[in-house]
């Protein structure tokens, strides 16, 4: 139900956010003076979370009292990506407004050669700055978006394990004051997916 939940949220946000960019992008200046500054730099306290497994088998990745790999427990082999730009396909994270922060997540699997491996990975010592991350100019940011009403505004983190090897992610929806696809009245934001840690075992 929470995933369902914070889906549909992502969803509605999402349909709202663009339709709202788009009309905005064509209002004078004067109209949006209104609008609160956004704060810098900008923070976060509460986050969304999803794990992804690759060449893995029985990979088991536990966070905020969640199995977030609960099929591929035991001896499920997980595939390797199914392309060179699979990352590009992920959407946002799933599972949202977990409070900043739980205790490590717990990830346990073994590589492709059959070896065995526990670790844990402290997504709140590498995020301790709470800081959102994004490549967008700050001048470029909408305002009145930072600090957010609600999860809209959350980050997402993403947890990978791949092979011998974890990767933590981060993306974060920011809108912008122009259009990222010249064109598209529907691009007004970045949602840049940002390498932030990883360890091979």
């Amino acid at each position: 139900m929470r995933h369902a939940r914070f889906a549909l949220l992502a969803l509605l946000f999402l349909t709202a956010l663009t339709g709202s960019l788009s009309a905005m992008a064509f209002s004078s200046d004067s109209s949006s003076q209104h609008l609160a500054p956004n704060h810098f730099p900008l923070k976060f306290k509460r986050h969304d979370f999803r794990a992804y497994c690759y060449n893995t088998i029985g990979c088991e990745v536990i966070y905020a009292n969640y199995n977030f790999t609960r099929l591929r427990s035991g001896n499920v082999i997980s595939p390797p990506p199914a392309s060179a730009d699979y990352r590009d396909k992920w959407g946002f994270a799933s599972y949202g407004g977990i409070p900043n922060f739980p205790p490590p997540a717990l990830v346990r699997w073994k590589s492709l050669d059959g070896a065995s491996h526990a670790a844990e990975v402290d997504i709140g010592a590498i995020f301790k700055d709470e800081l959102i991350l994004y490549r967008v100019p700050n001048d470029e940011i909408r305002a009145g978006i930072f600090p957010g009403p609600g999860p809209a505004a959350d980050p997402s983190i993403f947890l990978e394990v791949n092979n011998r090897t974890i990767s933590v992610f981060t993306k974060t929806l920011i809108p912008t004051k122009t259009e990222q696809e010249p064109g598209n009245k529907n691009s007004y934001y970045r949602a840049d997916l940002i390498p932030v840690w990883n360890k091979t075992y």
